[in-house]
């Protein structure tokens, strides 16, 4: 009976030192909301349970100067997410890692030699509150607003004050040169964060604003009747964001699990479904699962993401000389 008894405390101690070696622990550095972080790791953790993922959030810019800060002591494994402009300027403080998924993924939303990936794209949209219009057509071009009559009826996000933001208004400079941003910036509200544009436009205080889809989308599913996303017929502008593991990471292969768990078809379907985030990846049907059209049925306007990094001091520059001859 004893033999027995140490027999099975022999095998109970081996299960639990076997689990041990099998947890894993990953530090997550974000910039995204709390809400969407939630999401995704709830889908990696069924894959995954053993995975312990411990996060660190903030601003894009922040993060990348605190991985800079840290390169020779790396403190965080994986950063999700960042426009692919801000993750260029950084690319020594990236670690390359070939996905098993990555097929998965258009080349045009990776990095280069496997630096980053792509797990989300913002689409730029007009969302447009109807009850707001009072006899106005509700615009179906970025031209339309610069119409005299369209002056003080939408609003657009500082480019300075959001990166998403910044896409945006350099997307206008390069369709439309600097004469059309010129006009953009004369009718314009400007606001100083994207929660301020979207925020405004469902409460009714802006007829029209210039913002994200996902955000725009989430008032329509949320029971909004009047609010309505136009993609314009010139084209949309594309912001896609990347993830990447740290240069050097203490915990490389918990990284990688945590990298392929969010890259994945069902992270990417859940984060679609319930946070109205675009995926990157082809074999995800966004029509089927939601209400927003396929990216093939949208037109959209080609924008070199490197260079509108390498472009961000004149972009702003240029907007606030337009916004001060607004004045």
């Amino acid at each position: 009976m004893k033999i027995k008894t140490l027999l099975q405390c022999t095998l109970a101690a081996l299960g639990l030192a076997a689990s041990l070696a099998q947890a894993q622990t990953v530090v997550l550095y974000s910039s995204n909301n709390t809400e969407t972080i939630e999401t995704a790791l709830n889908v990696v953790k069924q894959k995954n349970p053993s995975l312990t993922v411990q996060q660190v959030t903030g601003g894009t810019g922040s993060l990348m100067k605190r991985i800079q800060a840290e390169s020779k002591n790396p403190r965080g494994d994986v950063l999700w997410s960042g426009g692919f402009g801000t993750l260029g300027a950084y690319k020594e403080l990236l670690e390359p890692y070939k996905a098993p998924d990555l097929a998965a993924i258009p080349a045009e939303f990776r990095g280069p030699n496997n630096l980053w990936v792509g797990t989300n794209l913002h689409v730029m949209v007009l969302m447009v509150n109807e009850r707001q219009l009072k006899g106005l057509a509700a615009p179906k071009t970025w031209s339309d607003l610069m119409k005299p009559e369209w002056k003080g009826k939408f609003a657009i996000t500082d480019p300075s004050k959001s990166a998403t933001a910044y896409m945006l208004v350099y997307g206008l400079l390069k369709q439309f040169g600097k004469d059309g941003l010129e006009k953009i910036a004369t009718n314009a509200v400007v606001t100083s964060s994207s929660g301020t544009t979207y925020k405004g436009v469902a409460a009714g205080e802006y007829p029209v604003g210039l913002t994200i889809e996902y955000a725009a989308q989430e008032y329509v599913a949320g029971g909004q009747k009047e609010i309505k996303l136009v993609y314009p017929a010139e084209g949309s502008y594309l912001a896609p964001e990347g993830m990447f593991i740290i240069k050097g990471a203490k915990n490389m292969e918990a990284a990688k699990t945590l990298y392929n768990g969010l890259m994945s078809k069902e992270a990417q379907e859940t984060l679609l479904v319930k946070n109205f985030r675009r995926p990157t990846r082809t074999d995800v049907a966004v029509s089927k699962l939601t209400s927003l059209p396929d990216l093939k049925a949208i037109k959209i306007f080609p924008l070199d993401q490197e260079q509108a990094s390498q472009e961000y001091e004149q972009l702003v520059a240029l907007w606030n000389l337009a916004v001060s001859k607004a004045r």
